[in-house]
Formats: structure tokens, sequence, C-alpha cells
């Protein structure tokens, strides 16, 4: 039986989330590894671009943020550093960090790939009415508030 939730409650804020979330991410992955010469998979394309968001992070913030382990992380970045998308350097402070900085190459494929996966979502959302895109957009806001508290 299904439990009936009551429109605007946090448990069905939770529900859509869980529902449509993955749904979306799905059509992300597929367009990725459709990209011109499927340069990236998901876990590269997020991981560029938390460095680039983060520049000179270190290996296990960038786990940490795509869920990785530090392994196998490391497996990820050295063959990003290996196609020459991403720099390791070693930090100013502290010999045993390792910075995390995109090369050229990196920045242009990971905007090269951002670009395919938002054509895509531009045409999904010109079925939509202008108020719906505006909903959509002000939802996107608020979870992006919800979600950068410190632990995404």
């Amino acid at each position: 039986m299904k439990m009936q939730r009551l429109q605007g409650a946090p448990d069905e804020c939770a529900h859509e989330v869980l529902d449509v979330v993955p749904l979306a991410m799905r059509v992300i992955r597929k367009k990725l590894r459709e990209h011109a010469t499927q340069t990236l998979s998901l876990p590269q394309f997020r991981t560029l671009g938390f460095i680039s968001r983060n520049e000179g992070a270190s290996l296990s913030e960038v786990a940490d943020h795509i869920g990785l382990t530090l392994p196998s992380m490391s497996a990820l970045v050295d063959g990003l550093v290996t196609r020459h998308f991403v720099i390791r350097s070693t930090h100013q402070d502290d010999r045993r960090r390792m910075d995390l900085t995109l090369t050229e190459r990196g920045e242009t494929t990971l905007q090269s790939a951002r670009k395919e996966a938002q054509e895509d979502l531009k045409k999904r959302f010109a079925d939509l009415t202008e108020q719906e895109r505006i909903t959509l957009v002000r939802g996107m806001k608020i979870m992006r508030r919800v979600f950068s508290d410190g632990d995404a």
C-alpha cells in the first residue's frame, strides 16, 4: 500500500529528490558516454568539475566529494594526470599533501563535456512552460542552498 504524502512536507521533498536525482544523473551519464570521443566517465567529469571549482584540492577532498576510496580516487586521478587533464603538485606547506589543478586541456575537456550535457538538458526543458522552467530553476537554487552546507 502506497503511503500518502502531504504536499510540501519534508517527507515528500525527500522522496522526490531520491526518485528524481538518479533519473537526472542517468540522462547526464548517457550524454557523457555519447560525448564526441567518449572522453570522460561520470566520475572523471565530476572530478574535473570539483577540481575546477576547488583549485589545489587534495586527493582526499576530491575522494570525499566523489564518494570513492582513496585508492580508487588515486587511480582515477592517475589516469587524468596521464591524459594531461590534471597536474599533481606538492603542497607548499605540507610535502605529504598533493594539490590537484586542471591543465588547460582538462579545463577545455570539462567545458566541452558540460556544454554537450547542458545542450541535451536544454532540449529536454524546451517543452516546459516558462512558469515550469522558472519553478524548476527556483527549486534547483533551493536545493543548492540545502546541499551546499559543507557536507557535499
